[in-house]
């Protein structure tokens, strides 16, 4: 079957699932149907926005859908009428079977791990938070358990130690499009592989999960060592971000993001926690078996700055870590 004759309904939200998008267009194929989440409100106004894959859809020209609920009759009836041979979905929800099962080619899934190792929604962050060394994407044909079925092809990268979860995404979103055109052209041809991804394990191997982040988990231990806490911070750098409390002797606390550190490994007789800085051009934070030097940072109610510039108009001595 030809790229233009093969009828694709492309299935995404984020940045992420754009370049795949951009990338299929750019290569010919035939993108019959775009299905995103609604649009909703966001940020501090509450403004309505939509997905960034609407707004490229939109520039594309390409046939919209945004349902609310995938099990609905309509939406149902409006999927079976695009005729698709095949569905491509990239970071988007988990498919009820009656959607996943409808193409006659079934649905192929970009996912940003090497399955089966991190399943879940937030396999990039959790890869850096920990200490993996390198990662990477796989494509693979849906069905019922999530991230399960079998592995079609898989890329490996390397994750740099100076990588946090900005540039990791970005690295795979590009590595994952390459990617996920190489499959279109696998199935095109029907010359493809179909791999069980328990083949891909051994009895050493620990599945790790990449379970959804809440507000909760962002929340930094100081109890934790030099190497745990750098790579939390990375993998959780911009967003949703790392962060701690700090309270003053008034008892006025308050909540600081903290977007980038370098691991200071040396022996000290300090507190955990302690906040040690000279006011003007470091902050540090001893841990057990070493110092956290913090970098770039955000008050609460106040912008991102490094910490030189912090530390220009804010006195931290006044606060300790809550």
């Amino acid at each position: 079957m030809s790229k233009r004759n093969l009828r694709i309904i492309f299935m995404g939200t984020p940045d992420f699932a754009v370049e795949t998008l951009k990338t299929l267009i750019e290569n010919n194929y035939n993108i019959v149907g775009v299905i995103t989440s609604p649009d909703k409100p966001a940020g501090r106004g509450k403004k309505i926005q939509q997905s960034a894959v609407k707004k490229f859809a939109l520039q594309k020209e390409l046939k919209i859908l945004q349902p609310t609920n995938l099990k609905n009759p309509d939406f149902i009836e409006q999927l079976r009428k695009l005729n698709a041979d095949l569905q491509v979905i990239v970071a988007f929800r988990m498919l009820p079977e009656i959607v996943w099962d409808m193409p006659k080619l079934g649905s192929v899934n970009l996912h940003a791990s090497l399955l089966p190792q991190y399943r879940g929604s937030a396999p990039i962050n959790w890869a850096i938070i920990n200490g993996e060394k390198k990662t990477g994407v796989s494509t693979f044909f849906l069905k019922h358990k999530i991230d399960s079925g079998d592995i079609i092809f898989q890329e490996k990268i390397i994750i740099d130690e100076a990588d946090n979860f900005e540039t990791l995404h970005d690295k795979l979103m590009n590595v994952g499009a390459k990617l996920m055109l190489k499959t279109l052209n696998a199935i095109e041809q029907n010359n493809y592989p179909k791999v069980e991804q328990k083949k891909l394990l051994n009895k050493s191997n620990e599945i790790k999960t990449a379970p959804k982040i809440f507000k909760q988990d962002c929340k930094i231990d100081w109890n934790n060592d030099v190497k745990n806490i750098f790579n939390f911070v990375r993998g959780l750098s911009p967003y949703p971000a790392a962060f701690t409390e700090i309270i003053s002797a008034d008892n006025k606390k308050l909540s600081l993001k903290i977007f980038k550190t370098l691991p200071i490994f040396e022996k000290h007789s300090f507190m955990q926690g302690k906040i040690i800085s000279d006011n003007k051009n470091y902050l540090k934070i001893a841990v057990k078996d070493g110092f956290i030097s913090i970098e770039e940072l955000q008050l609460q109610d106040k912008k991102r700055h490094n910490t030189k510039e912090l530390l220009r108009g804010f006195k931290i001595e006044n606060y300790s870590i809550l």
